[in-house]
């Protein structure tokens, strides 16, 4: 941390660190895998265990978070993905080979990818 000399030295730390929050809330990126007795039997550990090793792979920051269950067990594993202030983008039957697809698609393209989706009616127009 640079040394402050001056109260302008103040002010010019404070809004270098308000610029920097408001970048990492305001297009955070967020990974919630369904981790219920479905979505672990259905292989969500090992999705888990993908995502985060493909994110780390592309040096990609994320967050990647478990819920008990997101309330679909026929398409487990499931992946919801939430960044900044967009809506959430559900997708079911996201095994292992599927994570580098849905990296380089979704959060690198910025392309749903619309077979996948759970609800393709409450998917992002575009």
């Amino acid at each position: 941390m640079p040394k402050l000399r001056s109260v302008e030295d103040l002010h010019n730390l404070r809004d270098r660190a308000r610029k920097d929050l408001w970048i990492r809330t305001g297009t955070e990126t967020r990974f919630v895998v369904g981790m219920g007795a479905s979505g672990i039997a259905a292989g969500a550990r090992e999705t888990v265990r993908a995502l985060v090793d493909e994110l780390h792979r592309r040096d990609f920051h994320a967050h990647v978070a478990i819920a008990d269950g997101l309330g679909v067990p026929d398409r487990e594993p499931v992946v919801r993905i939430e960044q900044g202030g967009e809506p959430p983008v559900t997708y079911g039957n996201i095994h292992p080979d599927r994570v580098s697809r849905l990296i380089e698609e979704h959060l690198v393209g910025g392309r749903v990818i619309r077979e996948w989706l759970l609800d393709q009616a409450l998917a992002p127009k575009g």
